[in-house]
């Protein structure tokens, strides 16, 4: 299969997943609320709605068009796929196959249903992929590993797959810059960034940095939009029992009715909470970002330009790789 083939396959499963009928999307999104709460008929749609828009060809040619994809023998790559938000891990399965390369696929238990779908459709799209497709519960015989998961499960990936050519990635979250002049309609962008997806995802913002005379109050109403996130029963669960310890152990904190607004160092919060931090200037805001930066996957804001724009965080390009690791080059060179 050529390179042409590959990209014209991937071209038609964009254009099918943009026009799915209501009885296929009914069909599958039965079988996904079953196997993860978490995944709404929202979340589901944004994340197959991202997925198409990767599968543009003009995007997928601008991505490809910076390497040199040569047709050497498929190599065998292993892949376990995270489960966080839906189709996490699609970007290394896309990766991998337009790479040339084979993919032996160990699904999580939270996105077996959604992923399982796309590898079939791409099977019946074009056939000479199935070969290169295998969904295994158990991982063996393969050249290469791309393994996403929680800094516990990392340490595990090193011992059993150290030997091998891999890219194993940790735990991840992103943060947000204000200057204090956004307009509302920022702010209101910004909980699309925070909310989208519970804040599940390693684009989700989890942390907030601003000026030491912000008031955070700002952003409990400019995200009245989305107080109804608080009806979806996981993320209410968290909401009462992070809104609970707080109050136990006596912290301060801002509470929306919704999400919990609270000081704090750390850089990944719970889910249903939000952390700020005060800077004095951009020189402390420089050094504060510059000792998370081995944990923050992206930051949000406009007055840098490598930020990613306010409500843009869940919508990455082919070529914003996770963990700032180039994977398509990284299979480019092995052999």
């Amino acid at each position: 299969m050529t390179l042409e083939d590959r990209l014209g396959a991937f071209e038609k499963l964009g254009n099918h997943l943009t026009a799915i009928d209501a009885e296929e999307w009914d069909q599958l999104f039965d079988k996904i609320k079953n196997e993860n709460p978490w995944f709404t008929d929202a979340s589901v749609r944004l994340a197959v709605k991202g997925l198409s828009n990767y599968l543009d060809r003009k995007k997928l040619e601008q991505w490809i068009g910076r390497y040199h994809l040569t047709q050497n023998a498929a190599k065998k790559i292993a892949l376990v796929m995270p489960g966080n938000i839906p189709l996490a891990g699609f970007h290394d399965f896309l990766t991998v196959l337009i790479s040339g390369h084979a993919v032996l696929v160990k699904l999580s238990s939270k996105d077996s249903v959604l992923l399982t779908f796309i590898a079939e459709k791409l099977k019946e799209i074009e056939p000479r992929f199935a070969p290169l497709i295998t969904i295994a519960e158990r991982l063996k015989n393969f050249d290469a590993v791309i393994a996403t998961g929680s800094d516990n499960s990392a340490r595990y990936f090193h011992y059993y797959f150290g030997k091998y050519p891999h890219i194993i990635r940790k735990n991840r979250s992103s943060c947000a810059v204000l200057t204090g002049d956004e307009t509302s309609s920022e702010i209101d962008l910004l909980g699309k960034d925070v909310f989208t997806y519970f804040g599940l995802g390693c684009r989700n913002v989890s942390k907030i940095f601003f000026p030491k005379d912000y008031d955070p109050v700002r952003l409990i109403e400019g995200w009245k939009m989305y107080e109804n996130i608080i009806h979806q029963h996981k993320y209410n669960n968290n909401y009462d029992y992070q809104k609970s310890i707080l109050l136990v152990n006596k912290k301060p904190f801002y509470d929306s009715g919704y999400v919990l607004l609270q000081e704090s160092e750390r850089l990944v919060s719970p889910i249903s909470v939000v952390y700020y931090e005060r800077y004095e200037n951009t020189g402390d805001l420089s050094e504060k970002l510059q000792l998370a930066s081995s944990k923050i996957q992206c930051i949000v804001g406009k007055s840098n330009p490598i930020f990613v724009p306010f409500g843009q965080a869940q919508f990455p390009q082919l070529w914003d790789y996770a963990d700032n690791v180039d994977t398509l080059q990284f299979l480019e060179n092995i052999h």
